[in-house]
């Protein structure tokens, strides 16, 4: 069996988001770490593997940095990796981001896909959707189990305050929620294999398949940055003197107001 499981290095919010003059994010200039929910899907790849016999292989689209996360991904246990880039592909929403992934991964074979929900910098939940329209295979979300059955798998889906419990034959592609599991760390050993052993194939725009130009990069993204900001700043609000019987009446005032009571 064969578990392709796409990852994504995300910005690491707590050392500060910077961006572009365009809009876009400057992930050169920041932290980054590998998305939680991507973490979870590995996670499930990997307990396949040693339930199985699997083998994994992760798969990332990003700038030369992001060798990092596919370097920890075989630290923890994936077999092979695959860091797509290009210059060409700089700035890419979500739709060209899953074409460029998509046309990657024709030149795989694979019988599971695994994607997280969504990424922490993005929060659209578009992407893993979007790769299996594009290679014409069944899609289930929002996966809190996985399960391999045969030639099938059998997914708990989240949805609002009870679940689905659905089965499609493979291949197939399950996006992961962050609470499916929780990951294991990097061993020793497999730190050691993963940057002294193991290598990561790269590609670029040369090894993507059935994929046009026109659907790549910045250029090949229909959705437009407007407006982008690190921090949403509040104004100074209302300020009041007061004693401490009308500043009792004033609040209940305001809550009044608003609403709130």
């Amino acid at each position: 069996m064969k578990i392709v499981v796409c990852i994504k290095q995300v910005p690491d919010t707590k050392g500060g988001v910077k961006f572009n003059p365009d809009g876009t994010l400057n992930r050169t200039a920041m932290l980054a770490i590998m998305n939680p929910d991507d973490k979870a899907g590995l996670e499930a790849a990997l307990r396949i593997k040693d339930e199985t016999g699997a083998e994994v292989t992760v798969v990332t689209m990003g700038i030369p940095k992001a060798e990092d996360v596919l370097r920890e991904a075989m630290a923890m246990g994936a077999d092979k990796a695959i860091l797509v880039t290009d210059r060409v592909l700089g700035g890419a929403d979500t739709w060209a981001t899953s074409t460029t992934i998509a046309g990657a991964l024709r030149n795989i074979d694979y019988d599971l896909i695994i994607t997280g929900r969504q990424a922490i910098d993005g929060d659209t939940a578009q992407v893993g959707p979007q790769i299996a329209e594009h290679l014409g295979i069944p899609v289930i979300s929002y996966a809190e189990d996985i399960k391999i059955d045969g030639d099938s798998v059998i997914v708990k889906r989240q949805y609002e305050d009870r679940y689905h419990e659905l089965k499609a034959k493979m291949p197939c592609l399950v996006t992961a929620l962050s609470e499916l599991n929780v990951p294991r760390y990097m061993t020793p050993g497999g730190i050691f294999d993963a940057y002294d052993e193991k290598e990561v194939t790269v590609w670029g725009r040369d090894n993507l398949k059935d994929v046009d130009d026109s659907d790549l990069g910045l250029k090949g993204s229909p959705t437009k940055i407007a407006k982008a900001s690190d921090k949403v700043r509040k104004g100074a609000g209302e300020k009041v003197t007061l004693d401490p019987s009308e500043s009792v009446e004033y609040i209940m005032g305001k809550l009044k107001e608003k609403h709130v009571i």
